[in-house]
């Protein structure tokens, strides 16, 4: 196997969605990938200003220095055969209600990869010795295990044996695995760490031995059990380590039940489990990148218009009780409690950066805009810091939030990393030109420009945004604003001189100059209120404020405090399903739009209702701890 080499992986642009772009070395083998037309910044290079954002991620830091390691590592040591250090935490990590899911483990991998995040971000040393600590562990767990295998599965790995051999089990233990091999490989990237990659390494060998028995047949046969993203992350360790057997095994574990009428531009997406596609698909992405295989790269983009574009609420969330559901079926599914699982969103994310570094389109840009509000800056408590599973549209329902170490849901995962990571797509470049995707307060440094980039805004409260230079000397680049497709029209000035105006939403605007020490730039908008119905539900209407969604704050009426903190996700529907009525709106898209009303603070307004009762709206991701709507059976009549 040859030497792993940092730099020449992160080179690749399949991998610099993780960590940003380095510059090739000479050594650096000749992959056949289809190179990315942008690549992101370090994350080290992007600071946050005050704002929602930061203020979620130091939500998600102190939760994660609150978190003990030796707790999420016991059922590791139990099966290694090592006495454990710390009693183990409880939820999907231990109790025997979620044994047939065989979870056990997985937050552990997400733990992995957020103090990755959060080093990387921050450079604060506690996360980096957290990582390191756990890493050694799992280590110890390799030797004395004798097996490149580390698994928390209660069966230990009878579990995966089984599995392997084709026999019916409960669980989804690849699933499972993915979390621990995604953490470690981000452990190796971004906290630098020759232990991680280690471990990683050996447990990748014992994947390539373990499955290399299984016929093409059986592999596919294994495969309709969820197995989470496990071919992207071994394309990742092909352009890690330039070994051949992990890019076979990362095509082998493409599905191709799913990846064929993708690629065909078909959509065969009813009924299945969404958030086990998700990361299938992203992993198509990443195999592109190693093979060159359009087959992969068609698959993705298809599967992300199909998905954004017509089976997306308007929070860009999808899905009912975790499945895709007929188009034509909208009206439904959208008054479930159990729509828009959290990890789906998540994974639509990771889909989308990857597909704009390879066509950057103000497509990708404004959806990731909106499901960044609607879907993840939404999921997490604005108290206690914990996230959300479902974000369902049952009109009265309200969100529910994991407890701090009892619960553990895959979204309890996911939401480590969720908010650990905002800066990482706000900016993108290539040699001569910046894009600027969100218009979040933050500080850029493009070292290879010896520029730094200051973003100032009140956005979402004020639209548009500035930024400022700060340049060692004169240089000519191009700036790429994006145009959002819900401002009508966007002005640029330069030291307030206007020098160019798009009446076209929904592109960037170019602005290229030679740039000096001090430039001032700024891009004004426009936001309005506007009414999205359903195609397949006319009469069922979601209200929008620019990017984002406004949901009717209706109250606290019968529910007891702390009634939103729960452990069992599988009770959602059940919590807080007193009857209740809420408000009704009347009219059509048109009259309901212009019969909104600004309220009394920025991004407040209210809406009469039929009953003659003002109904207050607020932006979606402010609401917490009450019950709430998103969407609106209109009646008939006038708003």
């Amino acid at each position: 196997m040859r030497q792993w080499s940092r730099r020449r992986f992160l080179a690749s642009s399949a991998v610099t969605a993780l960590v940003g772009a380095a510059v090739p070395t000479a050594a650096a083998p000749t992959l056949a990938v289809a190179r990315g037309k942008l690549a992101p910044f370090d994350l080290h290079d992007v600071d946050l200003g005050d704002g929602p954002f930061l203020r979620a991620q130091k939500l998600t830091e102190a939760y994660l220095l609150r978190l003990e390691p030796d707790r999420m590592l016991h059922n590791f040591r139990v099966n290694a055969g090592l006495k454990p250090k710390a009693p183990v935490y409880g939820g999907w990590e231990s109790e025997p209600t979620w044994a047939d899911i065989n979870c056990h483990g997985h937050t552990l991998g997400h733990y992995l990869s957020a103090c990755a995040l959060a080093w990387r971000s921050t450079g604060d040393e506690r996360y980096r010795q957290r990582i390191e600590h756990i890493v050694a562990e799992l280590a110890e767990c390799q030797r004395a295990a004798g097996s490149g295998l580390v698994c928390a599965f209660p069966k230990g790995p009878a579990l995966v044996a089984a599995h392997l051999r084709g026999e019916p089990i409960t669980g989804v233990p690849w699933y499972t695995l993915h979390k621990v091999y995604a953490g470690l490989r981000d452990a190796a990237l971004l906290a630098d760490s020759a232990g991680a990659r280690a471990v990683l390494i050996r447990f990748a060998d014992w994947a390539v031995v373990a499955t290399r028995p299984l016929s093409d047949q059986q592999f596919e046969t294994m495969l309709e059990t969820e197995h989470g993203g496990m071919n992207e992350v071994l394309a990742d360790l092909y352009l890690m380590t330039g070994n051949a057997d992990y890019r076979t095994l990362a095509q082998r574990f493409s599905h191709k039940a799913i990846l064929d009428p993708l690629a065909r531009q078909r959509d065969q997406l009813d009924g299945l489990h969404a958030n086990t596609q998700i990361p299938k698909i992203f992993g198509f992405e990443r195999v592109y990148e190693v093979t060159g295989d359009p087959r992969y790269r068609d698959a993705a983009a298809f599967f992300w218009r199909t998905v954004a574009h017509t089976r997306s609420f308007a929070t860009g969330g999808h899905g009912d009780n975790e499945h895709f559901f007929p188009v034509a079926a909208f009206a439904e599914h959208v008054f479930s409690a159990k729509g828009s699982e959290t990890c789906g969103q998540h994974n639509m994310l990771k889909l989308t950066r990857a597909l704009f570094l390879q066509n950057p389109s103000a497509d990708y840009a404004d959806f990731y805009e909106r499901v960044l509000y609607n879907g993840i800056l939404a999921s997490q408590d604005p108290d206690s810091g914990m996230a959300t599973y479902f974000q369902g549209a049952r009109p009265g329902y309200m969100k529910l939030y994991h407890t701090p170490e009892d619960s553990f849901w895959c979204c309890t995962g996911t939401g480590m990393e969720n908010h650990v990571k905002y800066r990482d797509s706000i900016y993108f470049h290539d040699d001569r030109q910046l894009y600027v995707n969100l218009f979040i307060p933050s500080t850029l440094r493009w070292t290879a420009q010896r520029a730094t980039l200051t973003q100032t805004t009140a956005f979402p409260e004020q639209a548009g945004t500035a930024l400022r230079w700060a340049l060692e000397r004169p240089t000519e680049l191009t700036l790429q604003l994006r145009h959002p497709r819900w401002s009508r029209d966007a002005v640029v000035l330069v030291n307030g001189r206007e020098v160019a105006r798009s009446v076209v939403p929904g592109r960037y605007i170019a602005v290229s100059r030679t740039w000096r020490d001090g430039d001032r730039v700024e891009l004004r908008l426009a936001m309005r209120v506007t009414v999205e119905e359903a195609p397949a539900a006319p009469g069922i209407a979601a209200m929008l404020y620019g990017p984002l969604v406004l949901a009717g704050a209706l109250g606290r009426d019968q529910l007891a405090p702390g009634a939103d903190i729960i452990v069992n996700e599988r009770r959602y529907g059940s919590y807080n399903d007193a009857p209740f009525t809420p408000p009704t709106l009347a009219g059509d898209a048109a009259s309901l739009a212009a019969a909104v009303r600004p309220g009394g603070r920025p991004l407040e307004f209210t809406v009469a209702s039929a009953e003659r009762r003002p109904v207050q709206l607020v932006p979606y991701y402010r609401i917490a701890h009450q019950r709430y709507a998103t969407y609106w059976q209109l009646a008939p009549g006038t708003a």
